[in-house]
């Protein structure tokens, strides 16, 4: 777990990828995603 792991949402920020952790349409309420 950390940031080169693809599976968790702090993974994916790092990658820049998106998926079930990290929806790239900001319907989850998370700060993260509202920020850019």
């Amino acid at each position: 777990m950390g940031k080169g792991d693809k599976k968790t949402k702090r993974g994916k920020i790092w990658r820049g990828s998106f998926g079930v952790r990290r929806p790239k349409d900001k319907n989850s309420g998370s700060t993260e995603s509202s920020n850019n």
